[in-house]
């Protein structure tokens, strides 16, 4: 269905742009609103389909974001990482309980075949989402950090395992070329009378550059209609939070 009553579209990445994702779902009306959210950070982990942007809008709109970790949900438990802990498995990267909840019905949906835009609005109906949020695209993106040392790392493994330490050389987004954004993005580009497009205070180089990329975004945003606003994440040359200084 092609939309036609004006609506805001805001792109985003995680923490930052979910802050101002949850202020601008506030104020505007849940129907007048779509949240694109970067997929480039995703990635498999022992055995599970991990979206770390898509769920850090989820669990901010929702209001069970976790405060004080910045990330996950708050009141977690971690007694399954306890557990694999003891087992010897692989534990660097920090899954709760009830967030490991979250990656278990999803993998098992998207194994049924859904796509991730299906999986995404039906995780964010259940936990009570009425703004739409939705993924970049349902193709595999990937975003690469090279390294001077001359390692390509996942970005998970960049910014979590090695804590941003290695030296960037370079930054790439594997499959890029070749996806598609994902139907309702898609048909906002194409067909959506637009009041206004928002760039949400995420990190410029792996938040909000894979959108840009996906399909030529950039060139769409730049032929808009409506006013192109840019919440920036970096004051005074200096990055607010998170690796985009590095």
């Amino acid at each position: 269905m092609v939309p036609t009553s004006p609506k805001i579209l805001a792109l985003s990445g995680g923490v930052g742009g979910a802050k101002l994702a949850l202020g601008l779902a506030q104020v505007v009306p849940s129907d007048a609103l779509t949240v694109v959210v970067n997929t480039g950070d995703d990635f498999e982990h022992l055995g599970l389909k991990v979206c770390p942007d898509l769920d850090t809008l989820m669990y901010t709109l929702s209001g069970l974001a976790n405060q004080t970790l910045g990330w996950g949900q708050q009141d977690e438990t971690w007694q399954f990482l306890d557990a694999l802990k003891r087992l010897g498995g692989d534990t660097w990267f920090g899954l709760g309980d009830r967030d490991l909840a979250t990656h278990v019905h999803r993998t098992a949906l998207l194994a049924q075949g859904d796509s991730l835009s299906a999986v995404t609005a039906r995780l964010m109906r259940s936990l009570g989402v009425l703004t739409q949020v939705v993924p970049m695209t349902d193709d595999s993106v990937a975003t690469l950090i090279h390294c001077q040392n001359g390692e390509t790392l996942s970005f998970q493994h960049y910014f979590v395992r090695d804590r941003c330490e290695p030296l960037i050389k370079g930054i790439s987004f594997q499959g890029i070329e070749t996806a598609r954004r994902a139907p309702e993005f898609e048909q906002l580009i194409a067909y959506g009378d637009l009041s206004q497009i928002i760039i949400c205070p995420s990190n410029p180089f792996v938040s909000v550059a894979p959108i840009l990329d996906l399909a030529e975004t950039w060139k769409a945003l730049k032929a808009a209609d409506c006013p192109v606003v840019l919440v920036s994440p970096i004051v005074a040359g200096m990055a607010l939070k998170g690796p985009a200084a590095k």
